[in-house]
């Protein structure tokens, strides 16, 4: 099938939707679409909750579980069976935000750790991940990126944090599951980026196991790349990289504007757009020694990276690239893409409904500003309901 038609194929993209499902999608996009009703639903749903209001099982039939698999991972099971009878893996994501202990970091680290154990037997499930701040507070990621002194509690806090790393990507190597370390704010990531790369060099020698983030709307991410290259193929150890746009771009812009310095981010979607695909490009280029995990909602970058692997002979299931989506969306790129015989995973969030919200409300936000993407994917849904005879 040629690529310029392979995403359009609206019965792969929605075979696992009932039409209940498929419905389900549908009104949710249209609200999305709407932007003032947006604003108004996530702020009218965090004064619910805050008050205790009886609107969790609301939440759960019908945002929650498109975007979710569910508030255990017991719960998903069923969902990544589903998805991986379709050749699509999943990636199960804590994704409990906004918790800033101790207690509830340590606790972080045994959900990561039990995921990573239950993964290894589990070919639906070839990754664990999780989030920096999920294991430590963001104020000390700001102060170590800054270059901050810290005081001896703070010191003991942060060997705290690197204990918790080697926890967690020691399971991953026992365990023959690979990690992937999300990206955050730019006045964190530098110290998250640190200690990533130490983690790379001690687990990254035979396989990789530690994969980091690439922001590509951050304009120095490709020189990061080529340098951190360098210094992996002088020490003798391997790189994985998941590939992503960003997802904090408002509050790059703002910081930056606020503090007086210049702002991170590509002057343009265009800017970032090529900074994304020249970066997967040099990464297909050197996978002997660099993992790619494309994580990209673009069709346009997943032609491109499609056309490359075509052009370089490898195998569609070549194990050193992957691509990913999210849960709930671009199900045309993953289906069609599985359907084809690439890698795909979904990474499918999950964890109480209460705590999962800033998740979610983050979701419906960045689908608001994202300029085509609830058009697409209404688009899709409305060409699937059309082909099913949904009137």
């Amino acid at each position: 099938m040629e690529t310029n038609l392979l995403f359009n194929n609206t019965e792969i993209a929605f075979k696992l939707k009932s039409d209940a499902e498929l419905e389900r999608a549908y009104f949710l996009f249209k609200m999305i679409a709407n932007e003032p009703l947006v604003r108004i639903g996530t702020a009218v749903t965090k004064f619910a909750l805050n008050l205790n209001l009886p609107v969790e099982g609301l939440i759960r039939s019908t945002v929650f579980d498109h975007f979710c698999g569910g508030v255990s991972e017991k719960d998903c099971m069923n969902t990544v069976d589903a998805l991986y009878e379709a050749n699509v893996h999943s990636v199960l994501d804590y994704s409990v935000e906004g918790k800033e202990d101790e207690k509830q970091f340590d606790k972080t680290v045994d959900k990561i750790v039990e995921l990573t154990k239950f993964a290894k037997n589990k070919k639906a499930m070839p990754f664990s991940v999780f989030k920096p701040t999920g294991l430590g507070r963001f104020e000390l990621w700001r102060k170590k990126t800054e270059n901050e002194k810290l005081t001896q509690e703070e010191e003991a806090e942060w060997d705290r944090i690197v204990e918790r790393y080697e926890t967690v990507c020691k399971a991953a190597d026992d365990c023959g599951v690979s990690l992937l370390v999300d990206a955050e704010e730019s006045w964190m990531q530098g110290a998250a980026d640190e200690l990533c790369e130490q983690m790379m060099e001690k687990y990254n020698k035979e396989r990789v196991v530690i994969f980091n983030t690439l922001q590509c709307y951050r304009w120095d991410r490709e020189e990061y790349l080529l340098d951190l290259h360098k210094k992996a193929k002088e020490k003798g150890f391997r790189l994985g990289f998941k590939v992503v746009r960003g997802a904090y771009m408002e509050k790059e812009h703002e910081r930056a504007e606020e503090n007086g310095y210049p702002t991170p981010i590509c002057a343009s979607k265009k800017d970032t757009d090529d900074n994304f695909n020249k970066v997967a490009k040099y990464i297909l280029d050197n996978l002997e020694t660099i993992t790619l995990y494309l994580g990209t909602h673009n069709e346009v970058s997943c032609y491109l990276a499609m056309e490359i692997i075509k052009a370089k002979g490898l195998d569609k299931n070549d194990d050193r690239v992957w691509f990913g989506q999210l849960y709930g969306m671009s199900d045309n790129i993953s289906y069609n893409l599985a359907s084809e015989g690439f890698n795909v995973s979904k990474y499918m969030p999950f964890g109480p409904v209460k705590d999962v919200m800033p998740y979610l409300i983050r979701r419906a936000e960045e689908n608001t500003s994202v300029a085509g993407q609830t058009s697409r994917e209404l688009l899709l849904l409305k060409k699937e309901r059309k082909r099913r005879g949904i009137l």
